[in-house]
């Protein structure tokens, strides 16, 4: 992402999808299991929580869902609307409610405790948090879920989640792998744009010439183009996880970044609270990969990405990974992030069948 591109950007389709309905869900169940009946526990009803659950039930027919929240009555006018196949848990955990998988969407910091529980009682999770310091916090808990033969999947949303499955993908055809940047645009719910807005403030954590190295939040700005309708935006480095959960995944790697689009506003007012309210859901927003690398000898630059509203791209990568998690090759034990837990081509198939299609940069308008 050092090199600045001029001009319009075109990006084609990457992985072939399959049709999708009006409201946004694959005509077609990903489901490998449809036989069988299966419970998945949500905590956090939030933007992205409510959508995984529309999520799982519209595409597979024998799928239940119990519905947990801070806000009971958020939990069961939710429950209410997804009808009789919901149920809202106003006590207790989800983890006894005899659920197959845990989906953790709630509000960031607030992640480690359900995941741990999950991993105790040998119960599949999935986590969507993207702050850098949950995320070291549930990778740190690999062992817990070795010793009870149980994955979880971190970092499970747009960017990261997504961005790391294209930039797996992507990789894959290299030789040698030198160099990952990623970016990303835009914000889910409330929750994910306070989020944001506390990351342009911290810390960002690179990887470079065999070290990680701190860098301050809202420096390093650099013009990035993504898949249209977004086009340039300014991006910064930002207390962003991708790029740790990214280096496991490429050990030739020199460096490995990641950024994200921000406003002379968003970089000034960072170390306040925000100043308006953020919407309910944020508009569309995308997510840009670029791998460096060679390939027979020769220096080889591609770069990939996705546009979508970014709730409605972090659910169909978490649905995509709940149907990964009850299906016939699950990941194996442990706790790690998409880049190194799945197939690449075939998640992002998945995710494709889910309404989101991922795109791999063409060319450069002449113009």
């Amino acid at each position: 992402m050092q090199q600045r591109l001029q001009g319009y950007c075109a990006y084609a389709v990457l992985v072939a999808f399959l049709p999708r309905r009006a409201d946004g869900v694959s005509s077609t169940s990903t489901n490998t299991s449809e036989a069988s009946l299966f419970r998945y526990g949500i905590v956090g009803c939030g933007a992205v929580g409510a959508r995984v659950a529309r999520q799982l039930l519209a595409t597979a027919p024998n799928a239940e869902v119990v519905l947990s929240d801070v806000d009971a009555e958020v939990v069961r006018d939710l429950a209410q609307s997804l009808g009789p196949k919901a149920y809202a848990l106003t006590e207790g955990d989800v983890v006894d409610q005899g659920v197959d998988v845990v989906v953790v969407a709630a509000p960031c910091g607030r992640h480690l405790g359900p995941v741990r529980d999950a991993l105790r009682r040998g119960v599949p999770v999935v986590s969507t948090s993207d702050r850098l310091e949950d995320v070291e916090a549930l990778v740190a808990l690999d062992d817990l879920a070795k010793r009870n033969s149980t994955p979880a999947l971190v970092g499970v949303a747009f960017a990261p989640g997504l961005s790391c499955v294209l930039a797996r993908f992507v990789g894959q055809s290299f030789d040698v792998v030198d160099e990952v940047h990623v970016a990303k645009q835009g914000t889910g719910g409330p929750a994910c744009a306070r989020e944001h807005h506390r990351a342009l403030s911290g810390s960002a954590k690179d990887w470079r010439d065999g070290g990680w190295i701190r860098r301050p939040g809202g420096s390093g700005r650099e013009l990035v183009w993504f898949p249209e309708p977004i086009g340039g935006s300014d991006c910064y480095r930002a207390a962003l996880p991708d790029a740790w959960l990214l280096r496991p995944a490429f050990g030739s790697s020199e460096r490995v970044t990641a950024r994200m689009a921000a406003s002379r506003q968003d970089r000034f007012t960072s170390w306040l609270p925000m100043l308006t309210p953020p919407h309910p859901e944020g508009a569309v927003g995308a997510i840009r990969v670029e791998v460096r690398g060679r390939v027979n000898g020769e220096r080889v630059i591609e770069v990939a990405g996705a546009v979508e509203r970014p709730a409605v791209g972090a659910a169909a990568v978490v649905a995509a990974a709940v149907d990964l998690l009850v299906g016939s090759s699950p990941p194996e034990p442990g706790a790690r992030g998409l880049a190194t837990a799945v197939d690449a081509r075939g998640f992002l198939r998945s995710v494709a069948s889910r309404g989101v299609r991922a795109q791999r940069f063409a060319g450069l308008d002449d113009d």
